[in-house]
């Protein structure tokens, strides 16, 4: 146990956003305190293995204690990266890092003295130990919610309808696993992956939520609808007509959905530049 603290004190620290993985969360050192349950597992089976009933109980009692630890620091981690990764969101409700670091203290001090027989004080020193190791490598959740001024737009009114948004977008995805069709699979995986590029382009200007919340819901929910429905059939009683006429209503959706990103994209251009001129200005005077 002594050496995993020494290892975490060599430790860099913990750092929870990373651009080029936007939209994936691969950091391996979310997962670090995952690393105490092996040598625990094992204490386990060593257990059963020598018949020791009481050390059995309490090796299994400091292995759901740190396995707790570990998965709710993987959460809050989470939560922590996809905080860092918007522009717009809340500081998370439930503060599970610092939950995290608390049942490591108690996972430590019940692991050392009673599982492991050391005096309590020393299990109190350690466990006081891995909760500022785990302060410094990790820190604490976020606590300031990100609500910028956007004008005459209700920042809790973006963050709700972006929210929305994903929301649909990530029932469309689960439909689309079901669907068989190959042709079909490919453009619905497609123009999801076109409203998501959509709805990050708003959350980096929420001003454009006024003119494209309109379009979010058309769409996205017509796209909604469509897979549902075809869901809710067996494949084989969809006729190819209909198979086509669907095939031919998401390239029209795809070629809207390009023209929507562009309108954005340029709108965004037409801010910047507005903003330079303004700037020279400035300068000048």
């Amino acid at each position: 146990m002594e050496s995993c603290w020494a290892n975490m004190s060599k430790a860099k620290p913990y750092k929870p956003f990373d651009p080029k993985k936007r939209n994936h969360f691969k950091n391996i050192k979310g997962h670090f305190l995952y690393i105490f349950l092996p040598p625990l597992f094992l204490a386990i089976i060593l257990a059963l293995l020598q018949r020791d009933i009481g050390a059995f109980i309490l090796n299994i009692a400091s292995f759901g204690l740190f396995f707790a630890t570990a998965k709710s620091n993987s959460v809050g981690l989470l939560n922590e990266y996809e905080y860092h990764t918007k522009t717009l969101t809340k500081a998370p409700k439930t503060p599970l890092k610092t939950i995290s670091m608390l049942l490591l203290g108690i996972s430590t001090f019940f692991t050392a003295s009673f599982a492991g027989g050391e005096p309590l004080i020393r299990g109190a020193f350690l466990a006081v130990v891995s909760m500022v190791g785990y302060y410094l490598y990790y820190g604490l959740d976020p606590k300031v919610d990100k609500l910028d001024n956007i004008g005459d737009i209700s920042a809790q009114f973006v963050i709700e309808t972006l929210a929305e948004a994903r929301a649909k977008l990530s029932s469309i995805e689960t439909d689309i696993g079901f669907i068989k069709e190959s042709d079909l699979h490919e453009k619905l995986t497609l123009a999801t992956n076109k409203g998501y590029e959509i709805i990050d382009t708003i959350e980096q200007d929420p001003k454009d939520l006024r003119v494209a919340r309109k379009f979010l819901i058309v769409y996205i929910d017509g796209i909604k609808k469509v897979t549902q429905s075809y869901t809710s059939m067996e494949e084989d009683e969809i006729t190819d007509e209909t198979k086509e006429r669907l095939s031919n209503l998401l390239i029209d959706v795809e070629e809207r959905f390009d023209k929507e990103i562009e309108r954005l994209k340029r709108n965004n251009q037409f801010d910047l530049d507005v903003h330079i001129e303004v700037l020279q200005k400035q300068i000048k005077n």
